[in-house]
């Protein structure tokens, strides 16, 4: 049996992985779904110093505390810097990493400079609370960008999604050891609509991998094709 441990984007939380993490745990997984430090049910504990950092610190201290080895970690978006850096830092713990339409970061970028267009949209909604810039507030227009288009479904993700801390996004990963980090196998699970829009260097990067999958939907294909993004997952252990 494997340990799945499933990260979130931007604006997300745990809970978008409900449907999947139930389907691993269905087949005998043990699957955790952390919720990054401010965001979702943790969202009152951002501050002025919420970072990329304090993310990658989240999971690292999950790996540790929970003495978690040989790890399956999944990065959905944003998530893809988090778990590249959780790699560098926990790489005993990580056996495998999943970029599920996620961000494929080197050493020395934020995710604002990989994804400009779409960091450029995030900040137009910029907003300073309590010291803190804010972006990504939730909107309907937000959610149908995530590939969203049930109406059950865009209900569901208006009342659970919450604003991201900008700095998170501005911070450059810091890479001790990029080389070992470039071991570890990894998997690429694309969203087809994804393949059209990415810039020549991101539509490099998620067709690299030792194994690279794609699926017919949206951005959050973990909501609206939960069956088989948790097949995929599945796939990686050779199930």
């Amino acid at each position: 049996m494997a340990t799945f441990v499933l990260v979130h984007g931007g604006g997300h939380g745990g809970w978008c992985y409900q449907r999947v993490a139930k389907l691993l745990r269905k087949e005998g997984h043990d699957v955790y779904t952390p919720t990054l430090t401010g965001l979702a049910e943790r969202s009152h504990l951002v501050t002025p110093e919420t970072d990329l950092d304090t993310h990658i610190t989240d999971v690292v201290s999950l790996l540790h505390y929970e003495d978690i080895t040989d790890a399956i970690v999944v990065g959905h978006s944003y998530g893809g810097m988090v778990i590249t850096g959780v790699a560098d830092r926990a790489l005993a713990r990580v056996g495998h990493l999943v970029f599920l339409d996620a961000a494929h970061p080197k050493g020395g970028e934020a995710l604002a400079d990989i994804a400009v267009e779409q960091m450029a949209y995030a900040r137009s909604s910029s907003k300073i609370i309590n010291g803190v810039e804010l972006v990504m507030w939730p909107s309907l227009e937000v959610v149908e960008l995530m590939g969203i288009t049930d109406p059950v479904e865009s209900a569901w993700m208006l009342e659970r999604l919450t604003p991201h801390p900008w700095k998170s996004f501005e911070q450059p990963l810091h890479l001790e050891n990029e080389a070992a980090v470039r071991e570890i196998p990894f998997t690429n699970i694309n969203a087809s609509w994804g393949l059209e829009v990415r810039p020549p260097e991101s539509l490099r990067r998620c067709l690299e991998g030792d194994r690279v999958w794609e699926v017919d939907t949206g951005h959050d294909l973990m909501i609206t094709e939960p069956e088989e993004t948790a097949r995929l997952l599945l796939r990686t252990i050779g199930v």
